[in-house]
């Protein structure tokens, strides 16, 4: 009797043990996280001798690389690739062509999908709210897929979007196969082209990161639940993103995000060895980045930065000035030593827009230029008529008109 409860017991283990596998293909691999050893990983790394096969620090307002490890090696990226799918789903929303209440309907083709996913079924509708909560915090596959097909009526053209988008914003180490890094062979992209489409998701479509900043959601009316596949939203202060990565080929990938008193990093880590190596990493990068750097502000949108003389309008001058604030990535304790130098138009002549770039402004600490802002023209000059430069040359030869 004993021999047979415990060979039920050793069949039933192997039975729990065949369906808790964490790491099939195109998942994020997420059921390991243990903080403590997060911890002594952090402890042991040195940002200059990463495991992670390729690595970048940027700031996420000037774009300045802070550090880079192999930045511009094509590697697999797995589900990082949503980025991207992200990116032009907030187009889409933010241009009007896609509402977050509109529905989305479920193919064949996307309920096809494997890997991480919210178990979507043929025939099936949800809203785009509702599908990027799933892409955005559980890494869905078939919710990516049902998204590319709303938006550009199937995957293979949603790619093609992809590869173009890839192009206009200088990701020169990239190419997209699908719209959920699934694929491995030929499906590539680099730390440092990562770096560009994170930036450009958070700083042009912030609202993204409402839904990349949420730790817990559900989905299908709060019957399955959603638990951000980035494990650093709970446990990194001032963490608000971004996508998670893995397969066999790609490793333990990260785009992570985070900001702290107005200073908004990105760290990405590529072909990290496991899960809890992906996020020390990643913290160590960010905990550098805060601890070395901080975001000042020198000069503000609409203040004047000085006069330029114009020809031949009808005024003799105008004024330049900032056209936004002014803020620069600095190494703490410097904000003291910048020096700015102002080199404005000296031969301007009518026309001249509101608007118009007339100088600009380079900041310096020491040799280093850190910065550089544009100066505009405060208000527009229109060209002086002959009879009005007559009039005016009368005046001076003359003295017309005064008292």
């Amino acid at each position: 009797m004993v021999k047979k409860i415990i060979a039920v017991f050793i069949a039933v283990t192997c039975l729990v043990s065949s369906f808790s596998v964490p790491w099939a293909a195109g998942s994020d691999g997420e059921n390991e996280y243990n903080a403590v050893t997060v911890a002594k990983i952090q402890e042991k790394t040195s940002v200059f001798d990463l495991k992670a096969k390729s690595a970048i620090l940027v700031d996420g307002i000037s774009g300045s690389i802070l550090l880079e490890k192999n930045s511009h090696e094509k590697l697999p990226i797995a589900s990082v690739t949503k980025i991207m799918t992200m990116l032009l789903a907030m187009e889409a929303i933010d241009s009007g062509k896609l509402k977050f209440e509109d529905t989305v309907p479920v193919s064949e083709h996307s309920y096809s999908m494997g890997g991480s996913q919210v178990y979507l079924k043929p025939g099936e509708e949800f809203s785009v709210l509702e599908m990027m909560k799933a892409i955005a915090i559980h890494s869905a596959n078939d919710a990516s897929v049902a998204i590319a097909e709303k938006i550009s009526g199937s995957e293979d053209v949603f790619v093609a979007d992809m590869n173009e988008k890839a192009r206009a914003l200088g990701m020169n180490d990239t190419n997209f196969l699908d719209c959920t890094g699934l694929t491995d062979d030929g499906h590539y992209s680099s730390a440092y082209d990562i770096a560009l489409m994170s930036r450009e998701l958070i700083m042009k479509h912030p609202k993204i990161l409402e839904l990349t900043s949420t730790w817990h959601d559900t989905f299908r009316d709060g019957k399955f639940s959603l638990d951000n596949t980035n494990k650093l939203i709970r446990f990194y202060q001032g963490a608000n993103g971004l996508k998670t990565g893995f397969t066999n080929k790609a490793g333990y990938c990260l785009s992570a995000t985070a900001k702290r008193n107005n200073l908004q990093l990105i760290a990405v880590v590529l072909g990290e060895p496991d899960s809890n190596t992906r996020f020390a990493e990643s913290r160590k990068l960010l905990d550098y980045g805060f601890a070395n750097y901080e975001l000042s502000q020198v000069n503000t949108k609409g203040e004047i930065v000085g006069t330029v003389q114009v020809k031949k309008g009808v005024k003799p001058s105008v004024n330049g000035v900032f056209g936004e604030d002014v803020k620069l990535l600095i190494n703490r304790g410097d904000k003291g030593n910048i020096t700015r130098e102002v080199q404005l138009q000296q031969d301007l002549t009518a026309p001249v827009r509101e608007g118009q770039k007339i100088g600009v402004v380079v900041y310096r600490v020491g040799d280093k230029e850190v910065g550089r802002a544009d100066v505009l023209a405060e208000g527009k000059v229109e060209r002086a008529t002959f009879l009005r430069i007559f009039l005016k040359m009368a005046q001076g030869w003359f003295g017309l008109g005064r008292a």
